[in-house]
């Protein structure tokens, strides 16, 4: 393994778990009625590669799952993240 996929690696597992903090935080805030986290806020933590700690989130938290913007979003950002690694594999970039 190379540095460069150490280094990813890293990067995934502390996104990921940043987006699955910030899910259960807002959900925490919205029982709570304090400030929220914005929704862009949310999609822009999946998009920079926290898919998978947003689905987790909002399955363990039950929070944003009736939102189409993220029922249907939230997948469709992991389907091209995952499209992403695969072709930047298939090329031997990472």
């Amino acid at each position: 393994m190379t540095l460069l996929d150490e280094g990813l690696l890293i990067y995934a597992a502390v996104i990921n778990c940043i987006c699955f903090m910030l899910f259960g935080l807002d959900k925490y805030y919205a029982i709570h009625r304090h400030w929220r986290i914005r929704e862009r806020t949310l999609i822009l933590c999946a998009a920079l590669g926290g898919s998978v700690g947003a689905l987790a989130g909002m399955k363990v938290f039950h929070h944003k799952t009736l939102h189409g913007r993220f029922s249907i979003g939230v997948p469709m950002i992991l389907l091209v993240q995952l499209a992403a690694v695969i072709w930047l594999k298939v090329r031997n970039v990472i």
